[in-house]
Formats: C-alpha cells, structure tokens, sequence
C-alpha cells in the first residue's frame, strides 16, 4: 500500500514521532498507518496517546435530557461554517430531542421518527443538505437512565446552548438530594471531557483495544532481553496500567491529581447521607474516528501551491 506525505503528516500529529521514524514505520507496515502507530509505539517512538484529539469531521454533537433520561447525537457536516448556521444548529437541537423518545440508540430508528415540524428526520435532513448546500449526516447516538436519580449534560466548547464539540452526560444513581447530585455530576462530566475514559470499569474495555495493547506490551517486553517469565509480568502491568488509566472509575481525578473517580462518588455518596453510583457516561467528541479526505479542490490548491 502507498503512502503520501500527508500520511506522514498525519503519523506526526498522532503520535509526535519524527518525520524519518514516521516514513521508516510507514514503509515497514506498508502504508498502513495504524500499523505504523503501533510500530512506533512498540519501540518507543510514540507516546501511548488515546484517540488522536484532531477531529476528522465538522457539525455538532447535542445533548438533551427528559427527567432521568439523557441522549447524546452527533450531526455531522462538511465544513465548520455550516456547523455555526442557525437552521443546522435547529436541525441537530431537534434531532436530539426527538432521540430521547428513540430506543435501542438505532440512528436508523432515529432517522425514520417524525420530525417535529413534519415528515421523518431522515425528509428533514435531506432539505437541510438541498437547501445548505453540504453533505450532512446523523451520524451515531447514545441514551443513558437511572430509575432514580439524575442524568447530568456538559457541553465543552460549546457553539450553542447543548450544541458544542464534545458533549457529556453522566448518569448518577441515588436518593441523594438531586442539587448535590447535580453538582457531583458537573464535576465527574467535566473530568470525562479531559480525560477521555474509554470505559466505566476495566472489564468494560473493549477486548479488541486490550488485546493491541498485549501485543505492543509484548513487543516491547520481548526487546528488553529479560527472562520470559519476567516479560510476562512486565505485559501484565502494562495491561493493568492500561486499564487504569482509561477505565473512568479508577481515572484520577483531574481537578485534585490524586483520588480516584469511585472514591470521590463514594465521599460524595457519604457526604449527601445516600449511597450514589455512577451508572453511566457518554463521551461524544465531534468527528472521533472519522477520516477526513482531503478534498480534490484542496488537493488542487496544495498542488498549484507546490508547482
């Protein structure tokens, strides 16, 4: 597989590696650039980040809450300037509203429920495209509950009120008073906006990112040159560190850099006389895991630029 130089660019931004490292891990994985990630990784090139924090996509993410229960969509477009348009901005503030009633977090569900000036969401997104000018799309949703208790919005750079680039919920469970609750519940959203957990518990995680994680363990114990029982503990503290550091409960919290997340619920619990849980979270940041291709007139101007 071909690379290009903006592949090599890219490999950079993601994993702060050199630009000679980044071709070299580039040319033995043969183009593939998250092979390349791991490769540098592996020999200690690239730090162990989390998703990169570039976006790769524009629009807006929304959150919106009905009693204890809260939802999180994310409406992408093509261009930035499109995302600061008042007749998107409604569209996704709509959108949003109609998924608390949708089940199952089915974006095609969601796009078939009525839309609230008439038609489907799917009728309405289609004006938006023919009269914006822009490719749009209701990309994914998540819906969070508790029987009792509270569902808590954050928005981080927010464009709008519940409109912004990474939306937050938490869902705190408790007969605790629902002020306090509401209060914890800023706190812990705010966290999770700068600390990205992956998962609310370790045996959350997603087998698939464990799994690459042993393996780059591996690489990295084998080129240590120590005994193979040793190397198998030296995996295995790397996977338990993993786990910590992206499981929320046993992040640290940002705002003191020392107490687990558990234990600063636990204290909150103790403090408001009623135990809480913290149930569930979303973290929607616009664009994760989307590739942006550049686009041909881009591609055109960069090429008249270097000519």
């Amino acid at each position: 597989m071909a690379y290009t130089a903006a592949d090599v660019k890219n490999l950079r931004e993601r994993t702060g590696a050199g630009m000679m490292d980044c071709k070299k891990a580039l040319d033995e994985t043969n183009g593939d650039l998250e092979a390349a990630v791991d490769a540098l990784r592996a020999k200690g090139l690239a730090a162990a980040a989390k998703k990169s924090s570039r976006t790769a996509a524009e629009g807006l993410v929304g959150v919106a809450i009905s009693g204890t229960r809260g939802v999180a969509v994310e409406v992408n477009s093509e261009t930035d300037f499109v995302a600061k348009n008042d007749q998107f901005q409604d569209f996704v503030r709509s959108v949003t509203e109609v998924a608390l009633g949708v089940d199952g977090d089915d974006i095609e569900a969601l796009k078939a429920a009525a839309y609230p000036t008439g038609g489907t969401v799917a009728e309405a997104l289609t004006n938006n495209v023919a009269t914006i000018g822009e490719n749009q799309q209701v990309r994914r949703m998540k819906t969070v509950e508790v029987a009792q208790g509270v569902v808590v919005p954050y928005m981080h750079n927010a464009a709008a009120p519940n409109l912004g680039k990474i939306g937050v919920l938490v869902a705190l469970e408790s007969e605790a008073p629902a002020d306090a609750l509401e209060a914890l519940g800023k706190q812990i959203a705010m966290h999770i906006a700068a600390a990205f957990p992956l998962a609310l518990t370790a045996d959350d995680l997603d087998a698939d990112l464990i799994e690459r994680e042993r393996k780059i363990a591996q690489e990295k114990a084998a080129e240590s040159g120590k005994p193979e029982n040793v190397q198998a503990k030296m995996v295995e503290g790397a996977i338990a560190k993993y786990a910590k550091e992206n499981a929320l409960l046993s992040q640290v919290f940002v705002m003191d850099n020392k107490t687990p997340i558990q234990q600063v619920v636990d204290a909150a619990g103790k403090e408001a006389g009623s135990k809480i849980v913290l149930k569930d979270f979303v973290r929607f940041q616009l664009g994760e895991g989307i590739e942006k291709e550049e686009s041909d007139f881009a591609a055109e101007v960069a090429a008249a630029v270097a000519g």
